[in-house]
């Protein structure tokens, strides 16, 4: 097989098969298991002595962009969802095996308290932080809007806009000059699809306040900035975030034909949270297979 058709199938391009797990879902047992850069990514030093706090980051997006930033030199303290233990203590595992610190922080980032108190105690940990990855996500499709409840329109808030206000409020006190913030927005901000209507609307919402908070915090010199993920295989679609008839041809309608994978975004985080992004602020990069953010 060529070089180029290597890199060609480097990733799952196969149809997924139908699968379905309670919110919020174990990456451990899903089929296949999302390739998260574990045996993939390699550092260069760009985050040496970087102290980073992630949201979401037992599995999936905030998984692989924990890996990537222990190669690349930081501390983490990894937030999570307290049933998601299992796969957050296997993230861990990668990030210890580099010599980094991995702080485990189970809790509700829609829990405003939870939110305050999560800020304080990995920045005692890590002696500080300067780098905030806002990635904990709540999608649960709806075909109705004569459907969707007040619980879920307020859970998809809560978690997915209303802690990244709560985070950043508790944080910025000890957030210095040179500090980086990336959320991670969504092509359903740009593209929305009709199950997704709450979904849809929270990271519309994410993409106004990083683009806002960017310029407010400018003069502060610290830089905020967002991802866009396209259709990305994470336990998010299998606990109720995709319809079940629609798993197995998840991401096929992007122009390169297939879902993306957890591991292809890290690098972008990397490139947000390091100084080589030095004069990048307020601004969202899509990592979209082809769909279009503007």
């Amino acid at each position: 097989m060529s070089i180029h058709r290597q890199k060609q199938h480097k990733y799952y391009d196969k149809k997924y098969p139908k699968q379905r797990q309670q919110w919020p879902g174990i990456q451990a047992n899903m089929t296949p298991r999302p390739d998260c850069g574990e045996k993939s990514y390699i550092g260069a030093e760009r985050l040496v002595g970087r102290r980073a706090l992630i949201t979401g980051a037992d599995s999936g997006i905030g998984r692989a962009v924990a890996i990537a930033f222990a190669r690349e030199g930081a501390d983490v303290a990894l937030s999570y969802y307290p049933t998601e233990e299992k796969d957050a203590r296997d993230t861990a595992k990668y990030i210890r095996a580099t010599g980094r610190i991995a702080m485990l922080i189970p809790g509700d980032v829609g829990d405003e308290e939870f939110c305050h108190q999560m800020v304080h105690d990995a920045a005692r940990t890590l002696g500080g932080l300067d780098t905030l990855v806002l990635n904990a996500g709540y999608q649960q499709h709806c075909d109705s809007i004569a459907d969707l409840t007040t619980e879920q329109l307020r859970r998809t808030f809560d978690v997915n806009l209303f802690s990244m206000f709560w985070t950043v409020q508790a944080a910025l006190p000890i957030l210095k000059p040179g500090a980086s913030i990336i959320t991670t927005t969504s092509i359903q901000a740009y593209q929305p699809s009709a199950g997704l209507l709450d979904y849809a609307a929270s990271k519309a919402a994410i993409m106004a306040f990083t683009r806002a908070l960017g310029k407010q915090l400018a003069p502060k010199k610290i830089r905020v900035n967002g991802v866009a993920p396209g259709p990305i295989w994470t336990a998010l679609q299998i606990a109720g975030g995709q319809k079940q008839s629609d798993i197995p041809s998840f991401g096929a309608d992007t122009p390169m034909k297939r879902a993306g994978q957890p591991a292809e975004l890290a690098a972008t985080y990397v490139l947000l949270a390091s100084d080589a992004s030095s004069y990048t602020t307020a601004e969202i990069y899509g990592v979209t297979g082809g769909h279009h953010t503007m």
